[in-house]
């Protein structure tokens, strides 16, 4: 029988706040350093390795930890989860982003229908439509070929696909799977929808519409920027328009649209990247084979994330030990840290998913939790960040753990030899400087030149971004974000927080404001 309690009155965590705290920079020094990275990793899938030598861990804290994933029931939680049980418990709603890219358990049944077959017959659609648009039988009205693909969504359904198609556009340009090039409107300034259509040519383009209610807000009011954009050229605009939607939803049956593609409320946005969210966009820019390899690496990692062994289990193992850190070392923020261009919007993406999952001060009853909970999020890909943000990770005040991601090889395959090494080499040896740098510092007379050292760091290490390793690297956050709210006993799959200032932008919208609101609303004229 599954359990839920807050992270404090567990018994393993008790053990865990008294255990003896490791001294990184001695741990990672010498030979000490070498014996770990060799000892201390997990595989993942699609040839990927979670590495986490130099966080602050050694045997006896990873045999607490696993007391702790068993405690807690992560793997029994988990299993409720893609089971079909109601673990959004703020909405009442089953979770069931994993269905959209393989059958982890029983057989999924909501609102009369199998949820697995409903997903893959909505990915089977979006193939079949993106086939049609890539052959020339869907075209404009001059039958013409569409070019581009613009995505209009914010939030999940801007983030998380906007990270994936940038993540794999040099990619399928190398391997010839390259389709249509795709852009993004996210933002309800004005300045963002204008500055993509003037940066391209309309009557070539197929708009996909994001909206699961069929009443966001942003999404609306930049559809209607579209439209009046494709009239204004000429166009009739549901000649150039789908929509992602809920089959409830004002849009589903629409005339305006080409096609509907449907998604429901089990799955949230920040984890909808391998629903018809992700797949409309993906599909038509890569091909649906490039989506589909993209969602068999994310089942890949969802199967090691069903492990009982947390110590195998690269999701839960990061998890707990990310939890460690906020909870026992008391670090309130993460660093996320891609050495690959490719993954220059994955950060942010994390921030979404990380910070609205799991920054609650509730637990999955509305009770108030007497520890904190979701750490701060944020990172740049390298080597950029090293000479942005790094001053303050090695010398600063606080000490910021790092999630590093580093791959053997580029995307494109090309690479020039420069003073004795390849802008590759170059690149895999700063992050590799930097993991030492960090958890063995410097010593130095001078103060201002003197690194403390003792930093944690981990580093997932794969041979090249692909839609498969980025699949299985997708699973492996969304997974990680889930069991920490699993261990901090909160409800990972609602996000209240972004409700309250909606509703009083509709009050300064309707002129039904007082007080400070209204002052503000004066000072902006609106």
């Amino acid at each position: 029988m599954i359990t839920w309690k807050n992270l404090d009155t567990l018994t393993a965590y008790q053990e865990l706040a008294n255990a003896k705290k490791v001294n990184l920079k001695e741990a990672m020094t010498g030979e000490n350093g070498a014996d770990r990275v060799k000892k201390y990793s997990v595989p993942m899938a699609e040839g990927l390795t979670y590495h986490f030598a130099a966080k602050q861990v050694d045997d006896n804290i990873l045999a607490v930890l696993k007391k702790l994933a068993e405690e807690a029931q992560l793997t029994e939680k988990f299993a409720a989860l893609y089971n079909g049980e109601v673990i959004n418990t703020g909405e009442k709603r089953l979770v069931l982003h994993q269905l959209t890219r393989g059958q982890l358990g029983d057989k999924v049944m909501a609102d009369g229908v199998d949820k697995r077959a409903f997903y893959v017959e909505q990915q089977q659609k979006i193939a079949e439509f993106a086939r049609k648009v890539h052959n020339g039988e869907i075209t404009n009205a001059a039958g013409e070929k569409f070019t581009t693909v613009v995505q209009i969504g914010i939030g999940g359904s801007d983030l998380g696909p906007r990270a994936m198609y940038l993540a794999l556009e040099n990619w399928a340009k190398k391997h010839d799977t390259f389709k249509m090039e795709a852009k993004f409107i996210s933002n309800v300034d004005p300045d963002d929808a204008a500055a993509v259509l003037y940066g391209i040519d309309v009557a070539h383009a197929i708009f996909v519409l994001v909206s699961k209610s069929g009443t966001t807000l942003e999404t609306l009011t930049n559809e209607a920027f579209v439209k009046d954009a494709l009239k204004n050229a000429g166009l009739d605009p549901s000649r150039h328009m789908i929509a992602v939607t809920s089959e409830t939803s004002p849009l589903a049956k629409s005339d305006d649209y080409l096609a509907a593609f449907f998604m429901d409320d089990y799955i949230g946005g920040r984890y909808s990247s391998t629903s018809a969210v992700g797949g409309a966009v993906l599909s038509l820019a890569f091909g649906p084979e490039t989506f589909a390899q993209f969602l068999d690496g994310a089942a890949e990692e969802d199967k090691l994330s069903a492990n009982a062994d947390a110590l195998q289990n690269p999701a839960m193992l990061d998890a707990l030990i990310g939890v460690y850190e906020r909870n026992v070392l008391g670090y309130p923020s993460t660093a996320v840290l891609p050495y690959s261009q490719a993954l220059s919007r994955f950060p942010a993406h994390l921030q979404q998913l990380d910070m609205e999952s799991n920054g609650k001060s509730v637990n999955r009853f509305g009770e108030p939790v007497d520890y904190v909970t979701g750490p701060v999020i944020f990172g740049e890909p390298g080597t950029n960040g090293q000479h942005s943000f790094y001053q303050l990770l090695h010398q600063g005040t606080d000490i910021v753990p790092l999630q590093f991601v580093g791959y053997r090889n580029n995307q494109m395959d090309t690479d020039v030899e420069i003073q004795g090494s390849t802008s590759q080499q170059k690149l895999c040896a700063n992050v590799a400087a930097q993991i030492i740098a960090f958890a063995c510092g410097k010593e130095d007379d001078n103060r201002n030149k003197n690194f403390e050292g003792g930093r944690p760091s981990s580093i997932i290490i794969g041979d090249q971004v692909n839609p498969g390793s980025l699949g299985a690297l997708l699973a492996h956050f969304e997974n990680k974000v889930m069991f920490q709210g699993f261990l901090w006993n909160v409800n990972s799959f609602d996000q209240e927080g972004v409700q309250l200032g909606k509703v009083l932008a509709k009050r300064v919208l309707a002129h039904e404001t007082d007080g400070a609101l209204k002052v503000f609303s004066d000072l902006l004229n609106i």
